[in-house]
């Protein structure tokens, strides 16, 4: 049986990475990592077929591949926590020659990222390449991806969605971030997105919505989405969040995006998260 209540105490502690990743060397993406905290450690902690151990061809496991890579805060803290490389090297984020760059990258063999991310709108089409080769390789397992919905206004995730459809790509689950924000305002405001459920549909994919910040919902809609394999179309969920959801003056606004916390800000938001794996060690703790 799944214990939510643990999830969701992991999902605690990651927030509180996020924002000790952020601030400690005043630079990257706090809000919409925050937002998608649930989704990850679901994904990590329970729904995901991976190995810690990783290798980069990933035979016979799932697979995840992070589109939108400025929300790599989040990433590093569940990668970390459920095994792929040590907690402790969280403290060296952003630092120069890390393996924990702004965008996640390869060059420096971080375990558990298998591509660049961060040019956006290129996240989707990488990840239905590698459905297809496990599809050809006769693996059952699944491809998973996470996109932003700003994101969704590049023309290369609508090529994407239109190929994956044609050729069935049905091992596929494509989960958009759908908080409404992104670094300029409100997704409305900078180029409104239009009917995300209509469109998704009339391009031929199977369409799920999910409240992202629910962690039963989360569990919920992830489980359908994987019944949902082998049908014939590719998979997307529409995942409701808040940006900066779990401290309550970051939540539902643009202005975190790339933004980190001050002291006293950090302090705040701390005291909102509760410690449930125990923080990381920085120098700047003592």
């Amino acid at each position: 049986m799944v214990d939510i209540a643990k999830l969701e105490q992991i999902a605690s502690q990651v927030r509180r990475d996020i924002i000790r990743q952020t601030h400690f060397v005043n630079s990257g993406h706090p809000g919409g990592s925050l937002g998608c905290a649930d989704f990850f450690t679901a994904l990590y902690f329970e729904v995901m077929d991976h190995d810690p151990k990783f290798n980069m061809e990933g035979k016979n496991e799932d697979l995840f591949f992070l589109s939108n890579g400025h929300i790599s805060p989040v990433w590093y803290s569940v990668l970390a926590r459920s095994g792929y490389f040590p907690v402790e090297e969280l403290a060296t984020f952003r630092n120069i020659n890390s393996r924990l760059q702004g965008h996640p990258t390869t060059h420096e063999g971080l375990p558990g990222v298998r591509i660049a991310s961060g040019s956006l709108g290129q996240g989707m089409s990488v990840a239905i390449g590698a459905a297809l080769s496990k599809k050809m390789e006769g693996d059952d397992k699944t491809v998973y991806a996470l996109t932003g919905d700003g994101e969704l206004q590049e023309g290369q995730c609508w090529e994407a969605i239109m190929f994956a459809a044609h050729h069935k790509v049905d091992n596929l689950i494509v989960a958009v971030d759908w908080n409404g924000q992104q670094i300029d305002g409100p997704t409305k405001s900078v180029m409104a997105l239009g009917d995300l459920e209509a469109k998704w549909k009339s391009f031929g994919w199977e369409i799920l919505i999910m409240d992202g910040n629910n962690m039963a919902d989360v569990l919920k809609v992830l489980a359908e989405a994987k019944a949902k394999k082998g049908n014939g179309k590719p998979i997307v969920i529409l995942m409701k969040t808040a940006m900066g959801h779990g401290v309550d003056f970051m939540a539902g606004t643009h202005k975190w995006h790339g933004k980190a916390t001050n002291k006293e800000q950090t302090a705040n938001a701390l005291s909102q998260l509760e410690e449930t794996l125990g923080d990381y060690p920085h120098p700047e703790d003592n």
